[in-house]
């Protein structure tokens, strides 16, 4: 069973990014969105700080978000990154299989990437997701370069907030929903 020991909240500005961005959102009424929890279970806590030290998950986690954007559903997961080459093995099969049911369901599912290095942030929809993770699973490459993700899809931050709304948008126009 797969064990979570406390090295430090990896992604975890980004995660903070996005709660304030869609905290935003709520009090302008665009979007309603929360963070998923994953659920865990305690196995040692420090008992000065009562801070989980060592804990095992429950369950596989689905998607870091999901809420609703003027009447669509979406999901997404955060996404971290050093180098300027993503690695297919921080995208799950799990992740894959529930955000091609949230699709089919009539939702929109995607990645928000946080290319660190370059400080760059990306929207990378599910269809081009699913096209890297396609090559990757037929011996090709296992990772994807940043420059493979459409500039357009690009996400400007104020270091701050990071408004993911207008790349969604533009997702939607090409897929025509």
């Amino acid at each position: 069973m797969p064990t979570w020991n406390s090295r430090g909240l990896r992604g975890s500005l980004l995660e903070e990014m996005i709660n304030r961005t869609n905290e935003k959102y709520r009090e302008q009424k665009l979007a309603l969105i929360q963070k998923v929890p994953t659920p865990i279970t305690p196995v040692r806590i420090d008992s000065e700080t009562r801070q989980i030290t060592l804990a095992y998950f429950d369950q596989k986690s689905t998607v870091d978000f999901i809420g609703t954007v003027q009447g669509v559903p979406v999901c997404f997961d955060a996404k971290e990154c050093k180098t300027a080459a993503f690695p297919m093995q921080n995208v799950h099969e799990h992740q894959i299989l529930f955000m091609r049911d949230f699709m089919e369901q009539g939702g929109v599912a995607f990645l928000l990437i946080h290319f660190t290095d370059a400080d760059r942030f990306f929207y990378l929809s599910y269809s081009k997701l699913l096209e890297f993770w396609n090559r990757a699973m037929t011996g090709h490459e296992k990772h994807f370069l940043m420059s493979e993700i459409d500039e357009g899809y690009e996400i400007k931050s104020n270091g701050y907030f990071l408004h993911y709304l207008d790349a969604l948008q533009k997702d939607l126009l090409e897929e025509g929903k």
